[in-house]
């Protein structure tokens, strides 16, 4: 008998038709938000999930589903699932590291971009009708070209933002917990590796790319907004917890720093209301890796885990304590 798995949200159809061809297949195309006890439910008598975000995968579920033996997630972090617990219910673990890196790398561009040049502000105003002569201090911001780029968090989608700096002439610094090799700092437009609190007040731009932990958690409050540039940007695109919240909302509306692009958001899908009554923000519902040709790679990326997971062989990419 083929292994049975549960398929936790909507995915593409072909990655279905694939996983049908090694697994007995629950999907859930109708993408329910499964509450903790209705996953229970669901993964009695599964052998695998292929998992998102959404779905917690702690020592309470692993408890009430002994015969898990793989949670494939298709993401790149993994906050959602409690790794030590994971191991000590000899339960295997993956995530799908790569094959987003320029995507996101793309949308980090154009977050940053946006906010910097006040792109969602000024179509608000026009759409509002409000846009009737020209004047020379209209929706006025900070350049790009030949500023300071401060990165926190210099793996593999940070280096590729670095990269893509070169063509405008940017000086970029980075914050990582070590410091990368010299040739990747050679690749990523000449980084120059600081400590955070200099990052953070010399750069014009504040790009976060670092994975989400315990302590990474609110590596962005009150304290280092207050050691930012007053027309210093910030874009994050790692996630939700890495930026206090509040003391962000309170920075923006004290115009303490000059505008932020979020693509991810403490407690997210549910935000902060409070970010709606700012003009100097731009907003995006966690869409970094949105494009087709990338989703669609990480679902078959985390089915090729769970596959080679459930077959007796090691998934190629399985996390590690």
């Amino acid at each position: 008998m083929k292994p049975a798995i549960l398929v936790a949200r909507a995915i593409f159809p072909e990655v279905l038709s694939r996983l049908h061809q090694h697994f007995e297949v629950e999907s859930n195309q109708d993408d329910v938000i499964f509450t903790p006890a209705e996953l229970a439910q669901r993964l009695a008598g599964k052998a695998g999930i292929l998992a998102t975000g959404s779905a917690r995968i702690d020592a309470a579920l692993l408890q009430q589903v002994p015969e898990l033996k793989m949670v494939a997630n298709m993401a790149v972090g993994y906050d959602n699932i409690d790794l030590p617990a994971c191991s000590a219910h000899g339960v295997m673990a993956s995530n799908t590291p790569d094959v987003l890196n320029e995507t996101t790398a793309d949308f980090g561009w154009a977050l940053m971009m946006a906010t910097a040049r006040r792109i969602t502000e000024s179509e608000h105003w026009l759409r509002a009708g409000k846009w009737n002569k020209w004047r020379y201090d209209y929706f006025l911001g900070p350049d790009l070209h030949g500023s300071t780029l401060g990165i926190i968090g210099m793996g593999r989608i940070g280096q590729a933002i670095a990269r893509r700096s070169t063509g405008f002439n940017m000086r970029v610094i980075y914050h990582n917990r070590s410091r990368i090799t010299p040739e990747l700092e050679a690749q990523a437009n000449n980084a120059s590796y600081v400590s955070k609190e200099e990052l953070l007040r010399e750069a014009d731009h504040v790009m976060l790319v670092l994975p989400y932990s315990p302590a990474s958690r609110h590596t962005i409050a009150a304290a280092e907004l207050a050691i930012m540039k007053p027309t210093a940007t910030l874009t994050n695109l790692a996630r939700g917890g890495i930026v206090d919240d509040v003391a962000l909302i309170a920075a923006l509306r004290e115009k303490r720093i000059a505008a932020a692009g979020l693509d991810v958001f403490e407690s997210e899908p549910k935000f902060h209301p409070d970010f709606l009554t700012l003009d100097n923000v731009v907003l995006t519902p966690h869409i970094a890796s949105a494009s087709e040709k990338t989703r669609l790679a990480m679902a078959n990326c985390a089915a090729d885990n769970l596959i080679a997971g459930l077959s007796g062989q090691v998934p190629p990419n399985l996390l590690k304590l």
